[in-house]
């Protein structure tokens, strides 16, 4: 699977759930559907995992120890 953005992959796992759901395909393409949906949810996971720790990198102090901090959008 050639690189593609968390958007995408989570984009296209939205479309091939919803053509799973919403269409009878026949067995052989359902299961080349749902191995193509396994990859993309594994690689949307190992992007957030990813993530998590570069966040959690940046929250560190000079000591190492992590603080969390709640989330205030701008809107708020």
């Amino acid at each position: 699977m050639a690189k593609i953005t968390f958007e995408q992959s989570m984009k296209k796992l939205e479309q091939i759930v919803q053509e799973l759901e919403s269409t009878d395909l026949p067995l052989e393409k359902a299961m080349k559907k749902f191995e193509e949906g396994i990859q993309l949810s594994k690689l949307c996971s190992e992007k957030l995992d990813e993530t998590e720790k570069r966040i959690t990198l940046l929250l560190q102090d000079n000591k190492g120890n992590v603080s969390e901090k709640p989330f205030i959008s701008e809107d708020e």
